[in-house]
Parts: structure tokens; sequence; C-alpha cells
């Protein structure tokens, strides 16, 4: 099994739906019983809390499927994952410095790393304060960054199929 969670602030907006997201992508390629998918917020102002309901609303008129309730992120849940993924540059601080260990600091990446057209350190932007533009945005970012990702979580299960 691979595991992989995405963080943002308040696990309201953008790492749940990432992990719609993601979850999707996982599905369509096969990988159900192979990859876990699970998000979660560095802070726990939102716990028990459903998804922001523009999330929810941009999701669903993009066919996406979600049941999420907030929850924040804990360092003793690295021991358990392969990949935790952070939605911006402040998550992925947080997150290295919430590390047991160099090794669970080195599973911490950025989103957009794995969407080759964006920029080294690109964030994807909180909507929490905008309008539904911003949350439409966010998904547009997040479904450009999720073949990269598959094609890790698909590298990392098979490595002998993703040899360069």
């Amino acid at each position: 099994m691979y595991r992989v969670c995405f963080v943002c602030t308040g696990n309201i907006c953008r790492s749940p739906m990432a992990e719609s997201v993601f979850r999707a992508r996982v599905a369509e390629a096969g990988l159900d019983g192979l990859v876990e998918v699970d998000s979660a917020g560095t802070d726990g102002w939102h716990e028990g809390d459903r998804a922001d309901p523009r999330t929810i609303t941009v999701l669903e008129a993009a066919g996406y499927e979600q049941s999420h309730r907030a929850r924040q992120f804990h360092p003793s849940w690295f021991a358990a994952l392969d990949l935790v993924i952070a939605l911006d540059g402040g998550h992925l601080r947080t997150l290295r410095a919430l590390a047991p260990s160099a090794e669970d600091a080195a599973k911490v990446r950025l989103l957009r790393s794995y969407d080759p057209a964006a920029p080294a350190g690109a964030d994807v932007p909180d909507p929490y304060y905008g309008s539904l533009d911003g949350f439409e945005e966010c998904l547009r970012l997040v479904e450009a960054a999720c073949p990269g990702l598959l094609e890790a979580a698909q590298g990392a299960l098979n490595p002998k199929e993703h040899v360069a």
C-alpha cells in the first residue's frame, strides 16, 4: 500500500479538493487497493467540519465525489505515510519542521512540483477569502499536478517499470 496525505491549513478547501481529485485519478488507473489517499490540515480550527461549501460546489460541478471531515495532521502519521503533499510553501516548511526525522521530512513535497508546467516552488493559492473563481482556479491547479503525482505513485509501486 502506498499512502499519500494532502495537507493545507484548515483541511476544508485545498487539501480535500486535492484528495478528491487524486482519489478519482487513482481509481481511474485501477489502483484503488494499492494507493490510499487522505488529507489533513496543519491547524485544527475546522476539525470535524465538512469541506467549505464552495469546495463542495466546485468538486460536484466537475463530477468529483467527496465525503470529508476536517482533521489536523499529527507528526506521528509520518511513520505510516509515503508522501505528504503540501499545498503551499508555508505548509511545506511547517510539515518539514514537524517531521520526526530527516527521512520523514524528505517525504514532504509541494503538490505543484508534480506539474511540469508550474514554476519551481509554485503554490496552490488559498481560495478561502475570495470568490468561487478562486476555488475553480484551485481545482485547475490540482488537476494539472495529479497526473505527475499519479506517475510518481505508480513508479513507487512498480519501480522496475519506471526506470529512466
